[in-house]
């Protein structure tokens, strides 16, 4: 069976913004199947599947909490279509993301809304290994040229319908810090 027959995973994509309009993105520790890592493209926003029977924007909330710890924030939006993006050529051993040709993703904008103290990306969630080593804020419109380039187009498409979200969020938009 080709690649090109196998399904697409259901994904999220998370960007989380900070008051100052910034976005978090988290450096990855190892690949993961063929969700490979390259040198020098070692960061990504949040990101994960999308269970069965599961809404997509509690998809969203949970992969951001998984995957960071935060639980205050406040969604501001979601991308217009689903969008997919293939995985390069694997030849590693077997893992669960080789069933998938790709992962097809929505994604959604939430401010932070809580203190920086909540952010943990190194604790693997139910014993899990952590996916990712530190974390930071950076302006959406760098964050595309930071992830491996088979990903690239999404975090264009990304920052594209995003970018009124990168501002600097206005006096008595949230409630946070």
């Amino acid at each position: 069976m080709s690649s090109q027959d196998l399904p697409y995973r259901m994904n999220v994509g998370i960007a989380l913004f900070d008051m100052r309009g910034r976005v978090l993105i988290a450096h990855r520790l190892r690949n993961d199947g063929p969700e490979i890592i390259l040198p020098g493209h070692e960061w990504q926003m949040p990101q994960g599947g999308v269970d069965p029977n599961e809404d997509a924007l509690a998809a969203a909330r949970r992969e951001l909490w998984e995957e960071t710890s935060v639980t205050r924030s406040e969604p501001l939006g979601q991308t217009r279509e689903w969008m997919a993006y293939d995985f390069p050529p694997y030849e590693g051993p077997w893992h669960r993301l080789c069933a998938f040709r790709g992962q097809r993703q929505r994604w959604y904008a939430f401010r932070f809304t809580g203190d920086e103290s909540e952010i943990d990306v190194t604790r693997g969630e139910g014993g899990a290994d952590p996916e990712f080593s530190h974390w930071r804020w950076e302006r959406l419109d760098r964050v595309a040229a930071l992830v491996v380039p088979f990903k690239r187009e999404i975090y264009e498409r990304v920052t594209l319908e995003f970018r009124a979200f990168a501002e600097p969020a206005k006096a008595g938009e949230t409630d946070g810090c």
